[in-house]
């Protein structure tokens, strides 16, 4: 993982480095043209091809290597069409070309989550307040703890599990997002204003579960158990690997979080800082990029968010060289290290830094009881006197 610390800028400094930022942002609008077109519709072509390829071998085939085909063409599809193209065209990368079926505001994207509730929750908060605690309800989902910035609570120490249960069904956890459940728990929204909140998820969810496992499996007929299963392992492939990606982009090692008075007064030059020290990219082919939807690049989507995602490797350059000059950090490392500092820290978050003498008590009872019998035992003298292991029992 490359990130070293970074060094603090004066005000001056600050404004000059989002200087040199909005310069690199106005010379990719200049530039955009017909080769960001032919990449969004040759993404769009490929999930067409790969959507059909994949439900035709799960309607028609008949044995397991059809149904593992079926199944990875199909998950390779759902991913491309949420992340390629859903994910940079609700952000309004594409807005440019005037093209209704690229217009941020009426894509329909395929997976559970309502396309308004998504651009309101991850555009306008997300991105707005990017790792400012209280701000930032994508910070641990508001339910895991990513930072020792973060309270403690006693239920996450199961936060492990938490996150395990999270990527294999991450298409609800984005769809229940800005629904604010935890409010509603909380007694700070009421039931009614929740209910009104989830009338547009719970259409959405399920129109989605009707297409998936129930007029998909109902057109293959006898074949019906096969496509409903194969759609349920392919929703679930695209699942694993987005909450992969989004992880790897956001809570690895060295991402900070910021507390909402150090943003207080913050200029352009600030803010493109904030962005940067709360993103980190993966190091990786251009496959893997595509695949990702480009947020592996997950800095430049931060400090980018409405510019092209195919257009981030070439800006990437860019950006390490004015960050080298101005001492600034810059987060990168491969999948598998990304991935494993996240696991690292969410399983080290679970617990608090300091733990209460009830909690370590707790943890000890748990561990006594679950001592093997016998074991204290086992290096014990043979013959033992009375008196000897009446002490020893004390």
């Amino acid at each position: 993982m490359i990130a070293h610390s970074s060094k603090p800028l004066l005000p001056a400094e600050a404004d000059r480095f989002g200087r040199e930022l909005d310069a690199v942002r106005a010379r990719v609008l200049a530039d955009l043209g017909q080769r960001d077109v032919d990449h969004i519709r040759g993404v769009v072509r490929l999930v067409r091809y790969g959507d059909v390829a994949g439900r035709a071998l799960l309607h028609a085939g008949v044995d397991p290597l059809t149904f593992a085909l079926g199944v990875a063409m199909l998950g390779g599809a759902k991913i491309l069409e949420n992340m390629e193209i859903g994910h940079n065209v609700m952000h309004g990368q594409y807005d440019w070309t005037g093209d209704p079926e690229l217009d941020s505001q009426r894509y329909e994207w395929d997976m559970v989550a309502d396309e308004d509730h998504w651009r309101r929750s991850h555009n306008a908060e997300h991105h707005v307040f990017t790792n400012i605690l209280g701000r930032d309800r994508d910070i641990g989902y508001t339910f895991l703890r990513v930072s020792a910035a973060q309270p403690w609570h006693p239920l996450h120490v199961f936060q492990p599990a938490a996150a395990v249960a999270l990527a294999l069904l991450f298409q609800w956890g984005i769809a229940l997002h800005d629904v604010h459940l935890d409010e509603s728990l909380a007694g700070r929204q009421s039931f009614a204003a929740l209910r009104r909140r989830a009338a547009p998820v719970l259409r959405k969810a399920g129109w989605q579960l009707a297409k998936d496992y129930l007029v998909f499996p109902a057109v293959a007929l006898w074949n019906a158990p096969r496509v409903a299963l194969g759609n349920l392992l392919a929703n679930g492939v695209r699942n694993l690997w987005a909450f992969a990606i989004i992880f790897c982009g956001h809570f690895p090692e060295g991402v900070r979080l910021y507390d909402p008075e150090q943003t207080r007064d913050e200029r352009r030059g600030d803010w493109y800082l904030r962005q940067l020290h709360g993103s980190a990219n993966i190091t990786a082919r251009r496959a893997f990029h595509v695949l990702s939807g480009h947020l592996s690049y997950q800095i430049e989507h931060h400090l980018f968010p409405d510019l092209p995602a195919a257009r981030y490797p070439e800006i990437a350059a860019q950006v390490q060289e004015i960050c080298a000059r101005y001492g600034q950090a810059y987060n990168t490392g491969r999948f598998s290290a990304q991935f494993a500092s996240v696991a690292r820290l969410l399983v080290r978050n679970a617990f608090p830094a300091v733990a209460p003498r009830w909690f370590t008590r707790s943890v000890a009872r748990v561990l006594l009881r679950a001592r093997p019998p016998g074991r204290a035992r086992a290096h014990a003298p043979a013959v033992t006197a009375p008196a000897e292991a009446s002490a020893a029992s004390a």
